[in-house]
């Protein structure tokens, strides 16, 4: 909407070359070894605010934009279809990013094109994907605790006689004999990897807990600390970026989760618009800090803000 007070996005740090022409302003992932220690967090950073009516992208070449896709996906019905087509017309690269480990990517796209989204393979990043680099990073064997619809992501990377665990959401496995297993391989050293942190997420018959409550608990049983591959963490976002040619502070996420989407990717540099739909709660605005640069009633309005305000 016109008039609206922004607030930048933060700086994303020194950048570096990495294969494809992005540039990303982190190391990867760091070597796995026992889980580390807790420490405590520091506060967020404040952004300057832009002046009333001024183009926060203004003598940029391009907008990439990240979009949540999982918010797409649940609202057909507001014209996301058509809205995506839209924006496709607009001198702007589109990602979609999903913490999602319900499913594979290929079930995931094969979804979303059944709903009519023009959407493309490459064009997904997931947190899955995130996992899988990891995995195969550090070369270590997990106790895969994700959906079997999951398990496509994983093909050839070994799980016989585990040293890592990997959780994402998985209800048929959030059971005690199960999470006793977890337990055991995280106190005999080896690395716990959350997939993800989500608090909830969203079902037709309304919310429900995610994995981040049965990480937190492992966390807590064995005094350490989890890696987090999926939003809201800072690697994850770049790693979305990554052959895009786009830095952070050209990005825009769109997402209805205000930590996890909106305050992940601005922390990475990015600007984030909260849209009120799916897991959006009253008051979710003021829950992180900076603030949204901006918050919409759905998909729709948040990109014809972008393309009217910010292009």
């Amino acid at each position: 909407p016109r008039g609206r007070r922004a607030q930048r996005g933060g700086g994303g740090g020194g950048s570096r070359s990495v294969p494809g022409g992005a540039a990303l302003a982190a190391p990867p992932f760091p070597p796995l070894g026992r889980a580390r220690r807790l420490r405590p967090r520091t506060g967020g950073r404040n952004h300057p605010r832009q002046g009333k009516g001024s183009s926060p992208l203004s003598g940029l070449p391009r907008l990439c934009l990240v979009v949540f896709l999982v918010s797409l996906s649940q609202r057909p019905g507001l014209g996301g279809p058509f809205v995506l087509t839209r924006l496709r017309s607009a001198p702007v690269t589109v990602r979609f990013v999903t913490n999602t480990t319900k499913e594979s990517k290929r079930d995931l796209l094969e979804r979303l094109t059944g709903l009519g989204f023009d959407i493309a393979e490459h064009e997904i990043f997931t947190s899955l994907t995130a996992a899988r680099n990891l995995l195969e990073q550090q070369q270590v064997r997990p106790l895969l605790l994700v959906d079997d619809k999951a398990l496509p992501d994983f093909t050839g990377i070994g799980t016989d006689n585990p040293n890592a665990v990997v959780v994402g959401l998985a209800p048929e496995h959030f059971h005690y004999e199960m999470m006793n297993r977890a337990f055991r391989l995280i106190l005999e050293g080896a690395p716990l990897i959350a997939i993800h942190k989500a608090r909830y997420f969203k079902k037709k018959d309304g919310l429900c807990l995610g994995p981040g409550p049965f990480v937190t608990g492992l966390e807590y049983a064995t005094d350490t600390k989890a890696t987090v591959v999926g939003k809201p963490e800072k690697t994850f976002f770049l790693e979305a970026l990554r052959g895009t040619g786009c830095a952070p502070e050209e990005a825009v996420m769109i997402g209805d989760d205000c930590r996890d989407d909106v305050g992940g990717a601005q922390q990475a540099g990015m600007r984030g618009i909260l849209v009120r739909t799916g897991k959006y709660r009253p008051a979710d605005e003021d829950k992180i800090n900076p603030a949204p640069y901006l918050t919409c009633e759905n998909f729709p309005e948040a990109v014809e803000h972008i393309l009217k305000q910010m292009l």
